[in-house]
């Protein structure tokens, strides 16, 4: 296993630096789903849409973001409002909606997990930060915890689990990592949005998708074969040396320098 040399690691660091005032700007909203959130201005919109458009997370953005947006006309424009009101009966328009391996039953279980839970809580913040301490240092525990309670149902298909990932089985958890992200960086660039404060910056994971995995090879930032949560930690850890109390930011640079074919 090479290592990068100190004069190598600090034009990488440089580099990359740059690469996030590049791509962590406004203009990344409209092809990413991220825009799903960003298409409201309520907290608990932002957080159902936030954390359904990341669950559906994987094929074509543009795919992603029509999906996206026709849950939220079955919902009615409002997501909040239709999650702590609607009836049984409102739920058949959705027996219909499909997403790769997103079937209705999944949906109909993320509609009846959402009632349950907004009716009790008014932000689900509080259904991933009430795992953690503040000296953890990433969101493992969160993560073991959400899921935990997100299942944590009678009527929780089996099959709906490999839609809401879990450290407990070695994944990388790449959407709820990037879903975390929205809600907790607040650095005033426009993207992420940063509504959460239970959540810190510094014990973010990277999300760990082909692109970003594919250049931090290239940068030897990432030597684990695996894209599985030790290889997400092992990224993080390695961008915690060129920025302890954001690492996460680098996901803009080595998401970007490939989507983009910036990578030479």
């Amino acid at each position: 296993m090479s290592k990068i040399s100190k004069k190598d690691s600090k034009k990488l660091h440089d580099y990359l630096d740059a690469c996030v005032v590049k791509y962590n700007r406004p203009e990344f909203i409209t092809d990413d789903p991220i825009s799903i959130p960003h298409l409201f201005s309520k907290k608990q919109d932002q957080e159902i849409m936030g954390f359904w458009s990341a669950m559906l997370a994987w094929g074509q953005r543009k795919t992603i973001i029509n999906k996206s947006k026709e849950l939220i006309e079955l919902m009615g424009g409002s997501p909040h409002d239709f999650i702590l009101h609607h009836k049984e009966k409102d739920r058949a328009a959705f027996t219909n909606f499909k997403h790769r391996t997103f079937q209705p039953i999944d949906c109909l279980y993320f509609l009846e997990f959402f009632q349950q839970y907004y009716q009790k809580h008014d932000s689900l913040e509080e259904a991933f930060a009430m795992h953690m301490q503040a000296e953890d240092l990433d969101t493992k525990n969160a993560l073991i915890g959400f899921h935990q309670l997100f299942f944590d149902s009678v009527n929780a298909p089996n099959r709906t689990k490999k839609h809401v990932a879990t450290p407990e089985r070695k994944s990388s958890c790449k959407r709820l990592n990037m879903f975390l992200r929205w809600m907790v960086r607040n650095d005033a660039k426009g993207v992420d949005l940063g509504i959460w404060s239970g959540i810190k910056p510094h014990q973010l994971v990277i999300p760990l998708d082909l692109h970003v995995q594919k250049v931090a090879r290239k940068f030897q930032l990432l030597h684990r074969k695996q894209n599985d949560w030790n290889a997400a930690i092992e990224l993080t850890e390695a961008l915690r040396k060129f920025d302890p109390n954001d690492p996460v930011k680098y996901d803009y640079a080595l998401f970007g320098l490939s989507v983009n074919k910036d990578l030479l």
